[in-house]
């Protein structure tokens, strides 16, 4: 699946996995850990919030609806504190909608993935993430806030036969 050079940069990689459903994070850590990467689960956005410190991931995989705090609380947290070099979030959730996705990528996530996904393709989805510069995440993450802003106006703007008061 990956070659060893490839791997032994992943073993360096640590990843904090923040899901509610434990099922959903057992099966993500073991298909991460398998991937060669460091794996530490957080069961909410509280526990995340005070792993996060002394963990020191490389890349937060975070699911946006859980309590007591929720995963936008969580990116207003890691945004608030700055942390140096900027921890990469890659958002997993139910939600589907466009709003949604627009608010995560303001918040900071730099990747938007959906529930149910295929564990190989988040794992996939990582690696790159991992692969970039600081530089790069962060104009993937314009690019990623810009699409959405596209296809909202596009959604919302008046259409040539529609009729506006």
């Amino acid at each position: 699946m990956y070659d060893t050079e490839e791997k032994s940069k992943q073993e360096k990689s640590k990843i904090l996995v923040v899901e509610d459903d434990a099922d959903i994070l057992q099966v993500l850590s073991v298909f991460l850990k398998y991937a060669g990467f460091e794996v530490r689960g957080a069961s909410n956005g509280q526990e995340a919030i005070r792993v996060v410190p002394e963990f020191c991931p490389h890349l937060m995989v975070l699911d946006l609806m859980m309590q007591p705090v929720n995963g936008f609380e969580v990116l207003d947290w890691l945004r608030a504190n700055q942390l140096t070099p900027p921890l990469p979030v890659l958002m997993l959730t139910a939600l589907t909608h466009l709003k949604d996705q627009v608010h995560g990528f303001e918040e900071g996530a730099i990747e938007y993935m959906t529930k149910p996904t295929q564990p190989s393709a988040l794992v996939e989805r990582i690696a790159t993430i991992l692969s970039l510069s600081v530089e790069q995440r962060t104009l993937l993450q314009r690019k990623r806030i810009d699409e959405q802003r596209k296809v909202v106006e596009r959604l919302y703007a008046p259409q040539p036969d529609e009729f506006v008061y």
